[in-house]
């Protein structure tokens, strides 16, 4: 274990790396953000002094190579617009964009495996097919417009929730949560719904595929003849073989859910990450941006070693083949 451990690790360092310098050339690479920051009537002396108050005048190999030395300190840039470290920024929006996220897996966790089991026991019968119908509803409908219709139904038409906003916070171990809140969780629950949709429809019809699988498998059929009841087979035998795949594909739609929680932020006006990072991108403020993109590197670099190593404890085939190889 810790021998497969040790090499996943060396393995998302390497990751990181190469990253790194992908997302630096790409960001720096396009535009000039002296143009968007500075007074247009500005003459050329005010231009030249402020492309090297940001350190946009030496080679972009030299500016890498700072970043770099800075990243290993902690220093991912300052702010090109506010004047403060990029870091600082973003972790002062990561609590909204985390908890968000947490909501919205949650409810499609909670959802999604119950309805999938139930579609995968039950494939014909009238609940079974209206899951499915739905699901292919949570795949086709556009983030943005489910949005607005949530706005308009429950805001604008009932008056039950909030529109924008994060509402009341609480502060728990140093960190504003929202969620424990009655006003925190009426603005949580619409963005929270909107981003989980699609994760909620990819787990149902995940979760279903692997039902019927398991529901076909010899195992299966063996534990039925010796008389156990269908809720044992279902709890005892179905579920722990069809969990290996929902835990790698929940791991990873967790890092994709923070990376691109953005549309939702930006329609309910949800403080967190993706909403600085809209309002970056439209002034260049490219410390910020590589930042925030290298912060969700780390992320799904750290979610996809977790989701390994509950891989391997899930399924002791992975430890035997990481020791045989």
């Amino acid at each position: 274990m810790l021998a497969f451990a040790a090499k996943r690790l060396a393995q998302s360092i390497v990751v990181v790396f190469i990253m790194s310098a992908l997302v630096f050339v790409g960001v720096y690479a396009i535009g000039n953000p002296v143009d968007i920051l500075i007074n247009p009537q500005a003459d050329q002396a005010e231009i030249a002094a402020a492309t090297r108050a940001l350190g946009l005048d030496q080679p972009l190999w030299r500016q890498y190579w700072n970043f770099i030395s800075g990243a290993f300190a902690g220093d991912l840039g300052k702010s090109f617009a506010a004047n403060i470290p990029a870091v600082r920024l973003i972790f002062e929006r990561m609590p909204a964009t985390l908890e968000l996220a947490l909501a919205a897996m949650v409810i499609a966790v909670l959802l999604g495996i119950p309805l999938g089991l139930w579609a995968g026991l039950k494939p014909d019968t009238v609940s079974g097919r209206a899951i499915m119908a739905g699901s292919i509803l949570g795949f086709s409908l556009p983030t943005f417009w489910v949005g607005l219709m949530l706005i308009m139904v429950f805001s604008v038409w009932l008056g039950w929730l909030p529109p924008t906003g994060r509402g009341a916070t609480v502060m728990v171990l140093g960190l504003p949560v929202s969620f424990l809140t009655w006003d925190g969780l009426a603005h949580l629950f619409m963005p929270a719904l909107n981003l989980a949709l699609f994760k909620l429809s990819l787990l149902i019809r995940l979760t279903r595929a692997g039902t019927r699988e398991a529901l076909a498998q010899d195992y299966v059929r063996f534990a039925r003849a010796k008389g156990l009841s269908m809720e044992r087979v279902v709890r005892v035998h179905v579920l722990k073989n069809i969990m290996i795949p929902i835990v790698t594909v929940t791991g990873l739609e967790f890092g994709s859910v923070i990376a691109f929680a953005i549309v939702t932020e930006t329609i309910f006006a949800w403080p967190g990450m993706g909403k600085l990072l809209i309002d970056s991108i439209n002034v260049l403020d490219r410390p910020v941006i590589v930042a925030y993109l290298l912060i969700i590197v780390l992320i799904f670099v750290l979610i996809n070693l977790l989701v390994d190593l509950a891989y391997t404890a899930l399924d002791p085939r992975v430890r035997l083949a990481g020791r045989s190889t």
